[in-house]
């Protein structure tokens, strides 16, 4: 395989992508940094097919970037390849409203070759090629220039082991038949709305106790004002207010803005500064939630009451029991929010009992809740049994 010089100019990089639109499919990461800023800061792109690897500094003055976001975000030919990828794809989304597609995450794959549900992806080199990765240069500054050769060759060396682990993985899938099971997740992965960062959704990331509809007004303006206020001024959300004082002053609203000042987690100076006016302005103009907004509580099987918490235990193990039977993380089967809703009486629209997931573990989960299916102890070791008048 060739592996380039950094990448600094236009010409070379829209060459580089010409021809890797060519290719069947490529493999992808990006170096940034977030610890400062709201946005994450692009520091640094590698890229590979079965021939060639480079990366790209995308932080060179003039470097028209144009080739590979068309290459990554338009190109439906090409098949892009990353490892547990949802922080490169909301970088791609931010710079052109749109994610790679198509795309295989190999993070994913793994969890359906009963590797886990988060292998690293130096565990997983290790693990499909013999490779023990170079961890020197894992703390960088990628902000930094210039960058040094050991750096740039530690970056290329995520894709260069990539492109050559995606066939020996896609393979083992084929082979076992799981390539299928695959494309839901790879779907859901790639959908653009998990990108999004709509100052007006930004309150459903924030745990609050009361279910008051006044209450979560409040800390839906709140939350829309901190999204904006960290957007314009490219803060971390908790550099402005932190969650818990959020929930905090929707809760218990100051009257005025020099109350500011008592709330726990802001300082003396919002007593009297511009963003506590701001602050206040969110407070006064926020309205009660719509009934139509307010979270949904999932309906629970009438009469089941406090035993539908020990029906998603069981079902729980079940899922234990099933997920080390056909050697797949369980988290790719099913999440703990279905089997809840599954003991809850909730039938429609869960994944558990649709397709693949059906056939390994979502009849059998059904049988379990509505009595055809038991646990039983024989010799020693665990098992599952069918009611006998269902036998027949």
């Amino acid at each position: 395989m060739q592996i380039h010089p950094l990448i600094t100019d236009s010409e070379t990089l829209a060459q580089l992508c010409e021809r890797l639109a060519r290719s069947p499919w490529i493999a992808v990461d990006t170096e940034f940094m977030r610890e400062n800023t709201y946005w994450p800061d692009l520091c640094l792109v590698q890229i590979a097919d079965e021939h060639e690897a480079a990366a790209i500094d995308p932080k060179v003055e003039g470097l028209d970037l144009t080739p590979l976001l068309d290459l990554l975000v338009n190109n439906e030919d090409v098949l892009k390849v990353f490892h547990a990828g949802g922080q490169d794809l909301e970088i791609i989304y931010n710079m052109t409203g749109k994610t790679p597609h198509p795309m295989f995450d190999t993070q994913i794959a793994a969890m359906a070759l009963g590797m886990g549900e988060q292998i690293g992806y130096g565990n997983l080199v290790d693990a499909w090629m013999g490779v023990t990765l170079d961890k020197g240069a894992r703390f960088t500054d990628w902000g930094r220039r210039p960058l040094d050769k050991r750096q740039i060759d530690y970056a290329i060396g995520d894709v260069t082991h990539l492109i050559q682990l995606f066939p020996k993985m896609l393979e083992r899938l084929r082979k076992t038949g799981r390539g299928g099971w695959l494309d839901d997740e790879m779907e859901r992965i790639a959908d653009p709305s998990n990108y999004e960062n709509l100052p007006e959704n930004a309150w459903r990331r924030i745990r609050i106790s009361s279910k008051k509809p006044e209450v979560l007004g409040r800390l839906k303006a709140l939350a829309a004002w901190r999204e904006n206020e960290a957007q314009t001024k490219n803060l971390p959300r908790g550099r402005i207010v932190k969650d818990e004082t959020l929930a905090d002053i929707a809760s218990h609203p100051p009257k005025v803005q020099e109350d500011l000042g008592k709330v726990r987690g802001l300082s003396a100076a919002w007593k009297g500064n511009d963003i506590g006016k701001r602050l206040m302005e969110a407070v006064r103009n926020a309205k009660p939630m719509r009934p139509e907004d307010m979270p949904e509580r999932e309906p629970r099987k009438p009469g089941l009451g406090k035993d539908g918490a020990l029906v998603a235990d069981l079902l729980k193990l079940l899922l234990k029991i099933r997920a080390k039977e056909i050697d797949v993380a369980a988290r790719l089967i099913a999440r703990s929010d279905d089997l809840e809703m599954l003991a809850g009486g909730r039938r429609d629209g869960l994944m558990i009992l649709q397709g693949w997931r059906y056939e390994q573990f979502g009849r059998d989960a059904l049988d379990l809740v509505e009595g055809r299916l038991a646990f039983a102890v024989s010799d020693g070791r665990l098992r599952m049994t069918r009611n006998e008048e269902d036998q027949s």
